[in-house]
């Protein structure tokens, strides 16, 4: 099919530009030449596997204009993943110099990759460096936009690199507007229109700017979950946890609910149990099997919904809540709440209660922030709650959660815990071998009943670090070999 060529339009006779492409959906992390991110017609001729030149037509994006040694030539794109429809209009409505690597197939050429070449006095892609690497970074880790957001006449809007400037930001929202979900697209159209406006006052400005770049610096991802080896899964709490069957076997269960569904479970774990027992052990854990960055909010230290929720922009120094401020901080929707000491969300200091905030988050509804002024999607977030007495926890957030009660350790499980763990993980940290610390079986029996009246394994582990120090000393201060703790050395040492 022939492109439009601008220069040989007749005076008086505008002519649309044909569009050539169709669009394939996929979910693709990365591009092949299987799979590319665009295909170029080369009947006429090869290309080579590194090419130069810049996108056409930027009223459709029809074609590639190559720069060979031997002259100027465009090819129509034939076919392209629909993620990249509004960064490859994009590109050829700025006129960005870009090098291609391909491969000729039968079919066409299969571009897998889009490098920027506008070095030195060229078009600059953005206020910040490396925008279009970031950008295609961004696009492969998104999902596909439904078919209705790839329309040719839809309203486009819109890591280690963030977006701050309003030219990146304003970029951004062109390029992979479909990858933001729909109310957060409308939002982020309203806010730029305020940071952008000379009619409001700087510090409006300010603060529809600020929150622009928290939104588009995270990932909104979809709900589905890939399928989760449950041998690994084993393998992970076998790792950090001794014993407590009841408990992974509880997990394993909900890792295979997952991998049945493709969604996380409508109820988070609520691990309830003495201090000390491993409660949040269990949660980094689960954390680590799900492949998910995870968060922390301990209840103990919020006294004030508006923590939770952030400020208004009304105030001057207004700021987003700690919620909010995970999501930035993970840069990405789905991920584990680790919510410490829940028993103690009900002490609110007058201005509202802190566990009524935390039942929007737990009801995967969507969570609003005062600050942000808009609702985030909360269905890829999970939350695994710890407490030591239940009892102190309202029935509407124990509603919330499936309950896993964690027993303490008994003698037996804790004299395992301590020779096989606890010590052996101080001696590596240490460069110690464990023939140059050695605990009897008396001494391990004086380790044990010095902490007989203490819940969980903390006072172990601090106790194996006291042990394993005096080896040290010993050996580099007195010059011996190896140190032997008996019951006598053990309650000298730590009486």
């Amino acid at each position: 099919m022939p492109v439009f060529d601008f220069n040989s339009a007749p005076a008086g006779a505008p002519k649309e530009p044909e569009c050539t492409y169709t669009t394939y959906r996929t979910n693709a992390g990365e591009a092949s030449a299987e799979k590319p991110i665009l295909l170029l017609d080369n009947q006429k001729r090869r290309w080579d596997h590194h090419s130069c030149g810049v996108f056409t037509n930027p009223a459709k994006q029809t074609a590639f204009e190559f720069k060979e040694e031997d002259g100027k030539f465009n090819a129509d794109i034939l076919l392209i993943d629909a993620r990249f429809v509004s960064l490859i209009k994009w590109l050829g409505e700025h006129q960005i110099h870009v090098r291609l690597s391909g491969t000729n197939r039968e079919d066409g050429y299969a571009v897998y990759r889009i490098r920027e070449t506008a070095f030195g006095g060229g078009t600059k892609l953005s206020a910040e460096d490396g925008f279009l690497q970031f950008m295609i970074d961004r696009l492969f880790s998104s999902n596909a936009p439904s078919e209705e957001e790839t329309d040719e006449d839809r309203d486009e809007v819109g890591d280690d690199m963030k977006l701050t400037s309003l030219q990146s930001i304003t970029d951004f929202m062109t390029c992979a507007g479909c990858t933001l979900p729909d109310n957060i697209q409308l939002w982020a159209r309203r806010n730029l229109a305020v940071a952008r406006s000379h009619e409001v006052s700087p510090e409006e400005k300010r603060h529809a700017q600020r929150a622009l770049s928290i939104m588009m610096n995270i990932q909104w991802k979809s709900n589905y979950f890939e399928a989760i080896d449950p041998t690994e899964a084993r393998r992970i709490l076998d790792e950090e946890l001794y014993g407590m069957e009841k408990v992974k076997q509880r997990i394993i269960e909900t890792i295979i609910q997952i991998n049945r569904t493709h969604t996380l479970p409508a109820y988070g774990l609520l691990l309830v149990g003495p201090a000390g027992t491993g409660k949040s052990q269990i949660a980094y854990a689960v954390a680590r099997i799900l492949k998910l960055p995870w968060t922390t909010l301990d209840m103990s230290s919020i006294n004030d919904p508006e923590q939770l929720t952030g400020s208004s922009r009304v105030y001057a120094n207004a700021k987003p809540g700690i919620i909010m401020e995970a999501f930035s901080m993970s840069g990405e929707s789905n991920l584990v709440f680790i919510i410490n000491e829940l028993d103690k969300a009900n002490a609110g200091k007058g201005n509202g209660n802190p566990a009524d905030v935390l039942l929007t988050l737990l009801d995967n509804l969507g969570f609003t922030d005062n600050y942000m002024e808009c609702m985030v999607p909360t269905v890829g977030v999970y939350p695994i709650a710890t407490a030591n007495d239940k009892s102190q926890i309202s029935a509407p957030l124990m509603s919330r959660f499936a309950v896993i009660d964690i027993p303490d350790y008994t003698e037996e499980e804790k004299k395992v815990i301590f020779s096989r763990f606890a010590l052996p993980k101080v001696l590596k940290r240490m460069s110690l071998r464990e023939d140059e610390c050695i605990v009897t079986p008396e001494g391990l029996d004086a380790v044990i009943a010095r902490y007989a009246d203490t819940t969980g394994i903390r006072d172990l582990e601090q106790a194996a670090e006291h042990i394993a120090a005096n080896a040290l000393y010993q050996i580099e201060v007195n010059g011996v070999k190896a140190v032997q703790f008996d019951a006598q050395m053990v309650n000298e040492l730590l009486g």
